[in-house]
């Protein structure tokens, strides 16, 4: 495989925006498939899972490899839902390219630009396609608009579409200056390209000269061609793939997937103008001894890969795997440079969906699924003949709990299997176990999210604990400075321990993260002499203050933005021990804590909805009603969208009774924003 033809995707937008739908038609079009499913039946290809089909959402990343003309596609189709966003992050830092797919109607939505924000901190190259041409309200010109005002993007439409709503009947191509249509008899299959005659070919002749314009404002060799006469199919081609490798330019298409029209131009687009491996910078890791090293795109070099999702299935672990260099074969031996272990290779898998195909080797670039990896944990490393440790993929905390019983001592066995699973595969799930009551709890990052954890439950281990109700996740931190000391001695285990720790604590700003160090306060003259004994209490006491910090009085939920500072350790020889010092900065810290004027913090939540201005007036009562602030309010597309803020608590069951305010007509978007004060 020569991986210059090699291309990396990810479809990435807004919930409803009809990625799913889109990377449907791909498929179809490049012979992967030979029926196209419907997201609204319930029987797409890439929500094969009964819970994506059932809600018509994307709920998991899935991946598929498909070919047009001489280049080999890897998709992966993204869920849109904010409660699933680290399966976008983690997608996105192991692509190369991006689709970000816009709805015509309305515009840049709130979760629109959250992945494309995701995808610029990975600097990810992408094109934009401006979907649901054929809709009643659609307009093409306001989407772009708003991709450059709201995305701080620089788009340039590379297709004019002609008609929208009931009108739209194909698109300009403003690069070959043909007019193009689909057959609706094959499915969009036949293309018949006619010339532009009238007020078409005077509407496209200065779409194309914008186009040019834009195009030699961000590349100087460009600007010389251009200046210098006319320009070829094959320079401006040239020039939108550097601008867009140099993400100085995001070139923008427009269709119909439903009515499946404009697909084919995308897909030329895609192998045009998104990289392969080789173009993009060298990733970069660090070597046991702590220096960044860079590796290349070479498939000659050892093999170096990224695990970026882990599945679980019938009680053996697939991990998701990017080969960024080298290559590896079945039965091979890699080594995880996290953990330091080595795993043999049992089968190399390419992935369409939920079907396998399997390979016996997988080269750089590759995007695949191997069993046999049984250390693998989302965002380790894995290599072979070399030892690097690239960045690891960035989590989320979450945010709300929900508590779980079971109905009898079997179901908690299931359960606590199921559990063990579920947080296995999704970094942003975590379960806890209360040995004394049997309670089991959960934390996601949403009601969908764990409601989606529950109907799996259900379905595949037949199981349905009972569930309470949501509660928040909080965080507790200190409002003033305060100091304290503490003298532990006590017989622990028959051995006497004794330990004395003074230390200080104040607040920091927020989201700052928390300091634990130690103050000036060991002896000029002795601290030579006393080095290699005084280490090991400043640790035990540094160690103390760091495990105290994970659980509050106030709360038990960790203490966050609070600086620790140990102030005075009193060391008595054949008296002091490493755990009375442990024990000690514990039980002042404690003590400082509650005099340093702790309070709660609480999840503080974005707020997005939009609606017609009718409803406007409903939907800001509710919110204000709710303890939600409003910040500010635009018109989008005919809609009015409001921002605010407001505490988590206050927002279970908001969705429904905003749409129960507005009849229907609201819609809305929550993302996390800060743990604070409410």
């Amino acid at each position: 495989m020569d991986i210059r033809t090699l291309r990396n995707i990810g479809i990435i937008a807004h919930i409803d925006a009809g990625k799913t739908t889109l990377t449907e038609r791909i498929l179809f079009y490049t012979r992967k498939i030979h029926r196209m499913g419907e997201v609204h039946e319930g029987t797409a290809t890439m929500d094969f899972m009964p819970e994506e089909q059932e809600r018509g959402i994307t709920i998991s990343s899935a991946c598929t490899t498909c070919h047009w003309q001489d280049h080999q596609i890897n998709i992966i189709d993204t869920p849109g839902h904010v409660d699933f966003t680290i399966e976008v992050e983690r997608c996105l830092r192991v692509l190369d390219g991006a689709v970000g797919v816009f709805c015509a109607v309305s515009g840049v939505e709130p979760q629109s630009e959250t992945v494309w924000k995701q995808s610029e901190q990975f600097r990810v190259p992408k094109i934009a396609f401006v979907n649901k041409m054929d809709r009643a309200g659609a307009d093409f010109a306001a989407c772009v608009e708003a991709m450059r005002l709201r995305l701080n993007a620089n788009p340039v439409p590379i297709v004019l579409p002609w008609g929208a709503g009931d009108t739209f009947a194909g698109v300009i191509d403003l690069i070959g200056m043909k007019y193009l249509t689909f057959s609706q008899a094959d499915e969009g299959q036949t293309i018949t390209a006619s010339e532009l005659e009238g007020g078409m070919a005077s509407q496209a002749e200065e779409a194309r000269e914008a186009m040019l314009n834009q195009i030699a404002d961000q590349d100087e060799q460009f600007l010389e061609e251009y200046l210098g006469g006319e320009v070829t199919v094959e320079q401006i081609h040239a020039a939108l793939r550097r601008t867009t490798l140099a993400r100085t330019l995001t070139p923008v298409l427009a269709g119909s997937a439903l009515r499946n029209t404009g697909i084919q131009p995308l897909i030329d687009a895609i192998c045009a103008f998104l990289p392969g491996p080789s173009d993009m910078p060298e990733a970069l890791g660090l070597t046991k001894d702590g220096q960044q090293a860079a590796v290349q795109a070479d498939p000659r070099g050892p093999f170096v890969g990224l695990v970026f999702k882990v599945v679980m299935s019938d009680g053996r672990k697939t991990a998701f795997l990017r080969v960024y260099q080298g290559s590896f074969a079945e039965g091979e031996v890699l080594k995880n440079t996290n953990q330091g272990k080595e795993d043999r290779v049992g089968r190399i898998l390419r992935l369409h969906a939920d079907h396998q195909e399997q390979l016996k080797k997988a080269e750089c670039g590759d995007i695949v699924a191997v069993v046999g990896l049984r250390s693998a944990h989302t965002g380790e490393t894995y290599t072979k003949g070399v030892d690097i440790r690239l960045e690891a993929i960035e989590s989320y905390a979450p945010v709300i709990t929900l508590a779980l019983e079971p109905r009898n001592a079997d179901e908690g066995k299931v359960l606590d299997e199921a559990l063990a699973r579920y947080c296995e595969e999704d970094p942003t799930l975590k379960s806890k176990l209360d040995e004394e009551s049997g309670l089991r709890t959960i934390s996601g990052m949403g009601e969908l999210h764990l409601d989606v954890i529950l109907e799996r439950m259900r379905r595949e281990y037949n199981i349905a604990p009972r569930a309470g109700a949501p509660q928040v996740i909080l965080r507790e931190t200190i409002t003033k400075p305060a100091s304290a000391s503490f003298v532990f001695e006590r017989e622990l285990g028959k051995v006497p321990h004794y330990g004395n720790v003074s230390l200080e604590v104040a607040p920091r700003e927020r989201n700052s993260g928390n300091v634990v160090e130690t103050g000036d306060f060991l002896p000029k003259d002795k601290q030579a002499a006393i080095k290699v004994i005084q280490t090991q209490f400043v640790d035990a006491a540094l160690e103390g203050a760091r495990d105290c910090l994970q659980s509050g009085d106030l709360t038990g939920y960790p203490i966050v933005d609070t600086q620790v500072t140990i102030t005075g350790i009193e060391r008595r020889d054949g008296v002091t021990t490493v755990p009375g010092c442990h024990m000690a900065a514990v039980q002042a810290l404690k003590e400082a804590l509650s005099r340093a004027a702790p309070v709660v913090l609480e999840p503080i939540m974005r707020v997005t909805m939009s609606m017609p201005e009718s409803e406007v007036g409903s939907a800001i009562a509710l919110f204000g009603s709710l303890g939600g602030r409003i910040d500010n309010m635009e018109d989008q597309s005919g809609q009015k969208v409001v921002h605010g803020t407001a505490p988590l608590r206050q927002l279970f069951g908001f969705s429904t009774r905003l749409r129960s305010a507005t009849q229907g007509r609201a819609g809305m978007v929550i993302t996390f924003e800060r743990f604070d004060r409410p």
